[in-house]
């Protein structure tokens, strides 16, 4: 396999991220990741649609990041949509628009297409050894992927429940430091939206997103029911921008962090085992399967 570099460009509900990687001999390599929040979910989930406002921004936003990953020597770039191109009911405006800024098509990702990328991306960025069945948690900002499967293959399960982080807090939460009786709502929420959830038995988890990410700097990367219990208490105890410097944790992030612990805890409830947080996730997965479609080779973990 030569050595190619890769621009992948993922729009989500809370969060518009880039990643420019070399793939070389079977490998991963990060050249570039950039962010930029968006939050059309919340938007989506107040009005039903993106406003015209925020197409022009989410535009520019991709047209912008576009530009940094060829400045950088992508030889390809692959941009998709995530829940805002599925929940939308604007989504083809927003789709072309996208087209647009971003000089390629925009693809909207399938629940089960982003399910499968989040796990290979999972699997491969792990850095604890991996049982023969292992299940993956992408706690997004307007869906939930959990999908199971054996390691360096496809997953065989995989169910996505609508309902985020972004989508959580702007339902039943105020982005703030979170009341007893905002808590509960919230749970009962998440109950109700993973009622008919039933996941295979697993041996491990492993969980990607945002909310893992910040909830790994609260309280350590591997997250059981005891760990996110302390989670969900620092969440009370103190407010966003507290938690924000105190830990580290982007303090937009932190406004959501509460919904994100919520469906952790729901979701790890269900799997019966520790979730233990990646750093990949989505987006190598799509640099994954590019390899592996384009090019015919099986791209197994990322080196840096």
């Amino acid at each position: 396999m030569r050595h190619v570099r890769l621009g992948v460009l993922d729009v989500g509900s809370n969060t518009t991220r880039l990643l420019v990687a070399d793939l070389k001999r079977g490998e991963i390599a990060p050249v570039a990741k950039v962010k930029v929040r968006l939050s059309l979910g919340e938007e989506i989930e107040r009005s039903g649609e993106v406003s015209k406002a925020h197409v022009a921004a989410a535009a520019k936003a991709v047209e912008r990041l576009a530009g940094l990953a060829r400045d950088e020597g992508a030889e390809a770039l692959d941009v998709f949509l995530t829940a805002p191109g599925r929940q939308a009911e604007n989504a083809e405006q927003l789709v072309s628009a996208l087209t647009r800024a971003a000089g390629v098509p925009v693809r909207v990702l399938s629940t089960e297409e982003e399910g499968r990328l989040a796990y290979g991306g999972a699997v491969a960025t792990s850095r604890v050894p991996l049982p023969a069945t292992v299940a993956v948690c992408d706690v997004g900002g307007a869906s939930t992927e959990i999908a199971v499967g054996a390691p360096h293959a496809a997953p065989w399960w995989i169910e996505s429940v609508d309902l985020g982080s972004v989508r959580l807090t702007t339902r039943v939460l105020d982005g703030g430091r979170p009341s007893g009786g905002e808590l509960a709502r919230a749970q009962a929420e998440a109950a109700r939206a993973f009622a008919s959830v039933v996941p295979p038995e697993v041996e491990a988890a492993l969980a990607v997103g945002g909310s893992a990410r910040a909830a790994r700097r609260l309280v350590g990367g591997t997250l059981g029911e005891d760990e996110l219990r302390e989670a969900v208490r620092l969440v009370r105890s103190h407010s966003p921008r507290t938690i924000a410097r105190r830990f580290g944790v982007d303090r937009e992030r932190a406004q959501i962090l509460a919904g994100g612990l919520v469906l952790l805890v729901e979701v790890q409830a269900r799997l019966g085992v520790p979730l233990h947080v990646c750093d990949g996730g989505i987006r190598e997965g799509a640099l994954l399967a590019w390899a592996e479609e384009a090019q015919g080779v099986a791209v197994t973990r990322r080196t840096a």
